[in-house]
């Protein structure tokens, strides 16, 4: 029985849409919610420039997705029409195509030329599609599953920061979504990390920076502007 082996670059499908709309969706909203604390506003306002954030972020993470990830499924089926295609009138030449991959490899010519033709007379399109454009079942693009999964995980994360504006005192309300943003954002970035096998540390700091970075600027222009308003 052949052993059932899982490997991470399995996930990279819904992980890469996973941990980006999470990210996204902490960092964008913790962002527009610290701006607009910073500017003096009532907690109400506060709250409805998150929600805001939260719908339009969530709508334009799953239409963003949707359409780059079909442009790729585009490309994947065109390169399999045209190698469908060529398979009908140029099979000869496809098979030393695909026997030259094989000797790149290091197969011998003549192992090389065996394996090609006992591989397309089982699945020609399949052999060709794997070693000479590189795709597989496991890894083509899948866009309403990458769509969905940007969408649900942008909305859990600018969630997050909502949350804490409901519930913080409103003295050190930027200071206390600041940091709980901070904290899940290194969280996320370590899990995120941990789940596709990297070091749990540099995932954390680099999400965490990026983050840091983009309250700091969203709060420093919320208190310029809103100081000039009033």
């Amino acid at each position: 029985m052949r052993q059932r082996e899982l490997h991470r670059s399995e996930r990279i499908g819904w992980l890469r849409a996973a941990v980006l709309g999470a990210n996204d969706g902490i960092v964008s909203t913790a962002s527009l919610v610290v701006g607009v604390a910073a500017a003096n506003s009532s907690r109400h306002e506060i709250l409805l420039a998150g929600v805001a954030g939260l719908v339009a972020g969530a709508l334009s993470m799953a239409a963003g997705e949707y359409v780059s990830v079909s442009s790729q499924a585009d490309t994947e089926r065109a390169d399999l029409a045209l190698e469908r295609t060529e398979l009908a009138t140029q099979r000869p030449a496809e098979e030393k195509e695909l026997a030259a991959i094989y000797v790149q490899r290091g197969l011998d010519p003549e192992l090389a030329r065996t394996v090609a033709l006992q591989l397309m007379a089982h699945d020609a399109l399949g052999a060709h599609a794997r070693d000479e454009l590189g795709l597989s079942d496991k890894f083509i693009a899948r866009p309403l599953q990458a769509s969905l999964a940007s969408a649900a995980t942008f909305s859990v994360g600018a969630a997050l920061p909502i949350l804490t504006v409901m519930l913080a005192p409103p003295t050190g309300l930027v200071l206390v979504v600041s940091g709980a943003s901070l904290l899940c954002l290194v969280a996320l970035g370590a899990i995120a990390a941990r789940t596709g096998g990297a070091s749990a540390w540099i995932g954390a700091w680099r999400v965490a920076f990026w983050g840091a970075l983009a309250m700091a600027a969203t709060a420093g222009i919320g208190a310029l502007f809103g100081t000039k308003v009033s």
